[in-house]
C-alpha cells in the first residue's frame, strides 16, 4: 500500500519511510526494520523520521522495552481507496527498453 498523493510531495526518503509504514500500519516498525525496508542510510532515515514527526505524519510509541513507529491515521489510505501504485517493475523495464 502506498501513501496517498497529497503526502508524496516530500523528499524521496520521507516518502519511502511513509510507504513502508503504511504497509505495516497496524504493527508499526522499528528504526531497524525501516532501515532494512528503505533504500537509504541510517542518517537519512533518521532525518526523514525527524521531519515526519515534526510534520505530525508519524507517531512514536514505547512498548515492551522497544520503540515502534506508526503512520498517522490521515496518511493511511482507506481500504476502499484506490491509491495509484504507479508503474510496476515490469512496466518500467518495458518503457526503458522501448517495448
Amino acid at each position: 500500500m502506498r501513501v496517498p498523493p497529497e503526502f508524496r510531495d516530500r523528499e524521496d526518503t520521507q516518502v519511502a519511510v511513509l510507504d513502508a509504514l503504511v504497509g505495516r500500519a497496524d504493527d508499526g516498525m522499528t528504526v531497524l526494520e525501516l532501515r532494512s525496508g528503505v533504500d537509504a542510510t541510517i542518517d537519512e532515515v533518521e532525518e526523514a523520521l525527524s521531519a515526519l514527526k515534526s510534520a505530525g505524519l508519524i507517531g512514536v510509541e514505547q512498548a515492551d522495552g522497544g520503540v515502534r513507529i506508526y503512520p498517522d491515521d490521515r496518511v493511511v489510505p482507506d481500504a476502499g481507496d484506490n491509491v495509484d501504485e504507479g508503474p510496476g517493475l515490469i512496466d518500467a523495464i518495458r518503457r526503458r527498453l522501448g517495448l
